[in-house]
């Protein structure tokens, strides 16, 4: 079975383009898959539709939450249908099990002032002051997730015209206007990236070793801004991109417009910052409204 596993875990990283983050998932909900067979006597050409039944009673009662066995479902899913298109399986044992309900989560984000609060808060006297800043304010600006963040290179910001272009999910890129208050923090922060920036490097925001900052570094900038806000809460990075969305629609924007600029592939995903903007709305009238 590793065999196709591997087979597998390639197709995701080579053809589909997913992130090592996502293939690294998979590898490890096949390998639970893997070894409830082994435990069960079945082969893979064996499998039944209750072998995968019982793999998801066995993660529940494992204590596997709700999201993370629908994750798993998820990869067994895929991969079986994967070794049905390359006519490895005749049919996939997984094609009826049930994804378990999801309760819908509304995302976490932050207040208008809070975020004006979150972006003012590096000491933009000191170089890592400016460049944090400028990546406070691009990713708030853009919408853009973390690793797209992360990901910027030197060429993916056109300052001029005021754009940047982000390489999100899928290897797939996309455009999103960016602010002149972003744009200015940027020009700001390139004499600072001019000065650290090891010979060679493409990253847009490096650290202070020359090379790119990664997403557990700026996690780490986040949380300390946001403490030093005065903010409450186990703020990430995802705060920003979910305050985005959500401030876009508040003041006006259609939905897909936010769904281009955050580069989701369905509306569906984006619909969920409506029910944000009604939460939003309904606690407008809880506050202003006479009989509220």
């Amino acid at each position: 079975m590793q065999a196709h596993v591997d087979r597998f875990l390639y197709h995701l990283e080579v053809e589909r383009g997913c992130s090592a983050h996502t293939v690294a998932a998979y590898a490890v909900d096949l390998r639970r898959f893997a070894e409830h067979l082994e435990r069960r006597g079945r082969t893979l050409e064996r499998a039944t539709e209750e072998d995968v039944t019982a793999l998801l009673v066995v993660a529940s009662k494992a204590g596997l939450a709700p999201r993370s066995a629908a994750r798993l479902l998820s990869a067994v899913r895929s991969f079986l249908r994967f070794l049905v298109d390359d006519g490895t399986l005749k049919t996939s044992p997984a094609r009826r099990v049930k994804v378990p309900h999801l309760p819908r989560s509304l995302p976490k984000l932050l207040q208008e002032r809070e975020v004006l609060a979150l972006l003012g808060a590096p000491d933009e006297r000191t170089s890592e002051g400016v460049r944090d800043a400028a990546m406070l304010h691009v990713m708030y600006a853009a919408g853009l997730r973390v690793s797209e963040l992360c990901r910027l290179e030197w060429g993916d910001l056109n300052l001029e015209v005021g754009y940047v272009s982000a390489y999100g999910k899928g290897r797939k890129r996309r455009l999103v206007p960016l602010g002149e208050v972003a744009a200015g923090k940027v020009r700001a922060y390139l004499e600072v990236r001019g000065r650290w920036a090891a010979a060679g490097e493409d990253a847009l925001f490096v650290s202070r070793k020359g090379g790119g900052m990664s997403r557990q570094h700026f996690w780490r900038k986040v949380q300390h801004y946001a403490r030093q806000a005065g903010i409450r809460g186990d703020v990430s990075p995802h705060w920003l991109r979910h305050s985005f969305a959500t401030h876009l629609l508040v003041h006006g924007a259609d939905l897909r417009s936010v769904q281009t600029m955050l580069g989701h592939v369905d509306i569906s995903t984006t619909e969920i910052y409506t029910h944000l903007d009604r939460t939003h709305l309904r606690k407008v009238v809880e506050r202003h409204h006479p009989r509220g």
